[in-house]
């Protein structure tokens, strides 16, 4: 008699942090039978995943508190994107996980994350900075510059004579 046990593993995800939100993202193509569990501390996910039906299973110890009633999934072809509210928006999370621990499923989306705890919402973008500190650099008429000696002198300088010919 041979008895087969099904294990699950759990999916690879990445995540980011924004100022009222922690998104984890599982990356699970053609995924089925997708439960995804919000509690205060805890965040349930698994599935069935890939034309083999493979089975799922994360479970995370959250760094920080959320709102389960206000937290969101949205399950696409290739993946399953949570949206955690944060129980204390405007409180950076240096991690997803409660244990300071190495997941070799999880990673940080870096394409997404944003350093938003300097920013406020009355701020420029540091594009934003950089573009309005070029446009002021000059090009207006009514700047006066420092004279520079010989610059409108038309004699002849010493860089001026003709070079010898190369043998």
């Amino acid at each position: 008699m041979n008895i087969f046990v099904a294990h699950r593993q759990p999916a690879s995800a990445k995540w980011y942090d924004r100022r009222d939100y922690v998104f984890v993202e599982f990356c699970v193509e053609d995924s089925k039978d997708v439960n995804v569990n919000f509690e205060k501390s805890k965040l349930t996910f698994s599935c069935l995943g890939g034309s083999d039906n493979f089975k799922h299973l994360n479970e995370i110890d959250l760094f920080n508190n959320i709102d389960p009633n206000e937290s969101k999934h949205k399950r696409t072809d290739r993946s399953i994107l949570c949206c955690l509210r944060k129980g204390e928006s405007g409180q950076a999370w240096p991690r997803l996980t409660k244990e300071r621990a190495k997941l070799n499923w999880l990673s940080v989306d870096f394409n997404n994350w944003k350093d938003w705890e300097d920013d406020s919402d009355e701020d420029m973008s540091n594009f934003d900075r950089f573009s309005e500190m070029m446009n002021n650099m000059g090009g207006d008429d009514d700047v006066d510059l420092p004279e520079v000696d010989g610059a409108d002198d038309d004699s002849p300088d010493s860089d001026d004579e003709k070079m010898p010919d190369l043998e």
